[in-house]
C-alpha cells in the first residue's frame, strides 16, 4: 500500500455485508414498526439525538427488554446532570445476559500465558454464577451491598460480576498489578462488604504473589466481612494466614442454594457497578453507573456499532482496571462468545494475541492504539503467518490510532475487515464515537458518532464547530452517564468534573474534530489526565507515591499523548538537599511507581528540576507545561502573571526544543505520529 493521508478510504462494506448488519435490521424494524424511513446513517443519527425519547424507547422495544415493572416515561426531563430514564421500570442486567444460556455453546474462551485454551459453556457459566450468587447471599450480600474484586482477567471475575448483578449488589474491580495504595484509594471510598481476590498472577513469564497485598487490603477495609480467594499461583494451603477467608472453590461448593438463579428486580437507575476516574484533583472519582443505563447502552453499542451476534467470538485485550473489561463482559448480552486473555501481549513475543485470534477463530479483535504501534515497531506480519480469515473487524481504543496504524492493519492483518477506531470513557463505560459497519473506513478517522450520543466540538466560546478542533462535549443526556459519584454530597465533585466549563453541557476533556460527513478525529486529552495504554490515572496518585520517597521534595508529571503525538510521559522531580538523580534513584522511583501504582505508569524519562511551576494559589501547573512540551509558544501556553515562579518555565521551554531535535532525529518516542 502506498503512502496515505488522513481521510483516505481504506475499506468499504459490500452490499452483502451491509444487508447482514444488525443496524440494517434495526432500520427495517423502524420502518415496519414506527413508519420511519432513513436514507443514510447521518439521517438516523440526527433523529436519534433529536428525538431522544423516541429513539431510546425504540431500543427498549427492539431488544425486547424484560422488566417486572413498566416505565411511566422514557425521560422525565432533558437535563444534565440529573436525567431520570425509564421512570418506574424494574429489571435486572444479569437476567438479560442469561437469556442466551439455553445451549452448550461456549460463553467464554480463556487463555493464560502458561495454560492451554479452555472454554466455559453457557450452562457452566450459569451454574457457577448460580453457586456464587448463593454463596454471596449466605454471606449477607444483598441489594446495594458492595462487592469488590482484586482480580485479573479470568473467567471467575466474570462469574462474580454476574452473581453480584443478579443480587442487585454493586460491583467494583481493580487489576492485581495495582499496588495497595492505589486500590485502597478506590475501595475505601465505597465501603465493601466482601472482597474477591487472587493469590497472585503471572505476567511476562514471571509469577507475582499478591497475598501480602490482599492482607493489606483486609487490614485497611474496616467494613469487610469476608474474603473469597481465587488461587492461581498457590495451592491455597496457606489461605488460613488471611483473615475471614474462604477459597473460591469451597465457596462454590458450600452454597446451600439448589434453586435456579434468581434475578433481583431493581429500579432502572439502581447501581450496577462503580468505576474509577482519574485522581487529578484528589482521590479517584467513584463513578456509579446503573443497571438499566448500562444494559441499554451496551446492547446498542455492541449490536449496532460492533455488529456482534451469537455467531461472533469477541475479544478485547484489557484488564479489570479498565472499562473495556466491563464492555467485553457486556458482549454476553448479544449472545457472543467472549474471548479472555490473561497475560502480557508481548510474551513470548508480539505474535501471541494473533495466534490467539487464529486458535479461537476470533471474529472481532479489540486492542489499543499503543498495541498496534508496538506491533509495527516489532516488524511482525500476523496476516502472513496466521489464518485470520474469520476476522470481521479490528477495534482500537485507548488513544488515537495514527494514519500509519490504520495502514498497518490493512497491510499486515487483513485487507477485508472493518477497522473500528473508537473513543469514549470510563465516565460512561462506553464509546460514543466509533464504528458503523455500513460506512467506509477512512485513514486516521473514527467513522461516526454513536446513535443517541449528541457529540459536538465546542470552541472557547461554547459554539459548535465543524472541521476544526474543539472541546469534545455531549449536549444531550445519555442513559449510561453516571448516576452520581459515591459519597459526593450535593453532587459537587460530579458537577465540577463535567459541567463547570459549559453549564448543562458535558465537557469530556478530549480534543475532537467533527468533519462534514460526520467522521471524527480525536486528538487526545485537553486536560492533564494521564491515559497510559488505555488506563486513566490522575497525576495526584503519582505525586502521592513519588513524593513519599525521601530523596524527592516535589514532582510534576505530564503525558504528551494527543494532537498527533504518541504517548510519552516524563516525570520531573525536585531533589532534596545534596541528592543527585543518578541511575540508582531513577530505578528506585520507577520501582515504587510500579509497585504502588502500576507498571503502565512508569515514566519514560525522569528529569531533575530546580522547582515545580505553580500558580499564585500554589497549584502545580500541568496543562501549560504539557502544551509547551508539545511545541506551543510559552506566551500561548501559560499565563506567567498568574504564576508564583514564572522563571521555572524556562526549563520546559529548553526541553521542548531538545525534544523537537530528538524527534527529527528519531531518537525518542515523544515524536509526532503523523
Amino acid at each position: 500500500m502506498d503512502a496515505i493521508s488522513e481521510g483516505t478510504v481504506l475499506w468499504e462494506p459490500s452490499a452483502a455485508i451491509i444487508e447482514r448488519t444488525n443496524l440494517v435490521r434495526y432500520i427495517k424494524w423502524l420502518e415496519n414498526e414506527r413508519g420511519l424511513v432513513f436514507e443514510s446513517y447521518h439521517e438516523l443519527w440526527q433523529w436519534s439525538v433529536t428525538e431522544l425519547e423516541r429513539f431510546w424507547e425504540s431500543i427498549w422495544d427492539f431488544f425486547s427488554i424484560e422488566a417486572s415493572s413498566g416505565y411511566s416515561s422514557v425521560l422525565a426531563e432533558r437535563r444534565m446532570p440529573g436525567a431520570d430514564w425509564f421512570v418506574g421500570a424494574e429489571l435486572n442486567y444479569a437476567q438479560h445476559v442469561f437469556r442466551n444460556s439455553s445451549d452448550e455453546r461456549p460463553a467464554m474462551l480463556y487463555k493464560a500465558e502458561d495454560e492451554p485454551l479452555t472454554e466455559v459453556t453457557w450452562q457452566e457459566l450459569y451454574d457457577k454464577t448460580t453457586a456464587m450468587a448463593g454463596s454471596l447471599r449466605e454471606l449477607g450480600v444483598g441489594r446495594g451491598d458492595r462487592v469488590v474484586a482484586y482480580m485479573p482477567h479470568v473467567p471467575e471475575t466474570i462469574v462474580a460480576l454476574l452473581a453480584c448483578a443478579s443480587l442487585g449488589a454493586v460491583w467494583s474491580s481493580c487489576s492485581p498489578d495495582f499496588g495497595s495504595p492505589s486500590v485502597l484509594d478506590r475501595f475505601q471510598q465505597i465501603e465493601p462488604k466482601v472482597l474477591i481476590a487472587v493469590d497472585g498472577y503471572r505476567w511476562n513469564g514471571k509469577t507475582y504473589d499478591r497475598r501480602q497485598v490482599v492482607a493489606e487490603l483486609q487490614a485497611a477495609l474496616p467494613t469487610l466481612e469476608k474474603t473469597i480467594l481465587v488461587t492461581l499461583v498457590t495451592d491455597g494451603s496457606q489461605a488460613d494466614s488471611l483473615d475471614n477467608t474462604i477459597l473460591w472453590d469451597l465457596a462454590l461448593d458450600a452454597s446451600a442454594s439448589t434453586a435456579a438463579l434468581g434475578f433481583e428486580q431493581v429500579p432502572f437507575n439502581h447501581p450496577l457497578w462503580v468505576l474509577y476516574s482519574s485522581g487529578t484533583t484528589g482521590l479517584p472519582k467513584p463513578i456509579v453507573q446503573g443497571q438499566g443505563g448500562i444494559l441499554l447502552e451496551h446492547l446498542k453499542a455492541l449490536s449496532f456499532h460492533l455488529d456482534l451476534t451469537p455467531e461472533d467470538r469477541f475479544f478485547w485485550y484489557t484488564s479489570t482496571g479498565w472499562m473495556m473489561w466491563n464492555l467485553l463482559a457486556g458482549g454476553l448480552l448479544t449472545g457472543s462468545t467472549i474471548v479472555l486473555y490473561n497475560g502480557s501481549p508481548s510474551y513470548p513475543d508480539m505474535n501471541v494475541l494473533w495466534q490467539l485470534a487464529r486458535d479461537t477463530e476470533m471474529t472481532y479483535f479489540g486492542t489499543s492504539a499503543a498495541y498496534v504501534s508496538a506491533c509495527m515497531k516489532a516488524g511482525i506480519d500476523p496476516g502472513r503467518h496466521y489464518d485470520l480469515s474469520r476476522l470481521r473487524a479490528v477495534g482500537s481504543t485507548g488513544s488515537p490510532l495514527s494514519v500509519d496504524g490504520f495502514k498497518w492493519v490493512y497491510e499486515k492483518v487483513h485487507r477485508d475487515l472493518a477497522l473500528e477506531s473508537l473513543s469514549g470513557g470510563t465516565d460512561l463505560c462506553n464509546a460514543f464515537v466509533g464504528g458503523s459497519r455500513i460506512l467506509p473506513v477512512h485513514a486516521g478517522e473514527i467513522q461516526c458518532r454513536y446513535l443517541g450520543a449528541k457529540i459536538e466540538a465546542f470552541d472557547e466560546a461554547g459554539e459548535s464547530v465543524v472541521d476544526q478542533v474543539g472541546e469534545l462535549v455531549i449536549t444531550e443526556p445519555i442513559p449510561s452517564m453516571p448516576l452520581f459519584f459515591w459519597n459526593d454530597p450535593e453532587d459537587r465533585r460530579y458537577k465540577a468534573s463535567y459541567f463547570q466549563m459549559f453549564p448543562g453541557v458535558w465537557r469530556h476533556g478530549d480534543w475532537i474534530k467533527v468533519n462534514r460527513r460526520g467522521g471524527c478525529v480525536i486528538y487526545g486529552r485537553s486536560d492533564s489526565t494521564i491515559k497510559r495504554h488505555g488506563v486513566r490515572m490522575g497525576t495526584s496518585e503519582l505525586y502521592q507515591t513519588v513524593e513519599k520517597i525521601e530523596e524527592i521534595a516535589d514532582s510534576l508529571v505530564v503525558d504528551l499523548e494527543g494532537l498527533g503525538w504518541a504517548s510519552y510521559m516524563p516525570l520531573f522531580v525536585v531533589l532534596g538537599e545534596g541528592v543527585t538523580l543518578d541511575d540508582g534513584l531513577k530505578e528506585k522511583i520507577k520501582r515504587r511507581i510500579r509497585q504502588d501504582i502500576s507498571p503502565r505508569h512508569v515514566p519514560n524519562e525522569i528529569f531533575a528540576v530546580d522547582q515545580v511551576p505553580r500558580t499564585l494559589s500554589g497549584k502545580k501547573v500541568e496543562v501549560p507545561v504539557r502544551k509547551i512540551l508539545m511545541g506551543h509558544p510559552v506566551e500561548e501556553a501559560a499565563n506567567l502573571d498568574a504564576m508564583r515562579n514564572p522563571e521555572s518555565m524556562q526549563f520546559f521551554v529548553d526541553l521542548a526544543q531538545e525534544i523537537q531535535k530528538r524527534s527529527r532525529g528519531g531518537q525518542t518516542d515523544a515524536n509526532p505520529v503523523s
